[in-house]
């Protein structure tokens, strides 16, 4: 399974990138991509994307963990969801798609590491390994830098 990881640390305290990221109300400012949410609950949410011709494309979340601050053990805090792939046109080349961003405090801050495991499905797992990994990885330094700006 393709995993693309990127790690960068901000000079902010880990409770206010936590703010961030621990709310999907907050993805457009930070996440590459997301016009609006929809629907966001405690568990689950919908991101709408645009095309270049202008047409919403909306993509389904599901959360899996969320360790919040005052839970974490040893100075580390986690939170991963997944893309709901099933009975979308996303179904034709992923089998899977998981986020996980994890905040490890610093003396002096916050390491943020981003993750993501895309599994491909069918032929596109022959030869859109890398060029999906290499999309990814540019996806998620443009995730760091736009945290990196709205923390700063």
């Amino acid at each position: 399974m393709p995993t693309s990881r990127r790690i960068r640390r901000l000079q902010v305290a880990p409770e206010h990138v936590w703010e961030v990221i621990a709310d999907p109300h907050h993805l457009p400012r930070w996440w590459p991509g997301v016009k609006r949410m929809e629907g966001v609950g405690p568990d689950a949410w919908t991101e709408v994307h645009m095309t270049k011709k202008g047409r919403a494309v909306r993509l389904d979340f599901r959360l899996l963990e969320s360790q919040p601050l005052e839970l974490a053990d040893g100075g580390s805090w986690r939170r991963a969801w997944e893309q709901e792939i099933e009975g979308t046109p996303f179904e034709r080349v992923l089998d899977e798609a998981i986020t996980e961003v994890t905040l490890t405090a610093t003396g002096d801050g916050t390491e943020v590491t981003l993750e993501r495991r895309e599994r491909l499905r069918g032929s596109t797992r022959l030869g859109g390994g890398l060029m999906l990994k290499r999309a990814t990885r540019k996806r998620l330094d443009q995730a760091l830098d736009e945290l990196e700006r709205i923390l700063s």
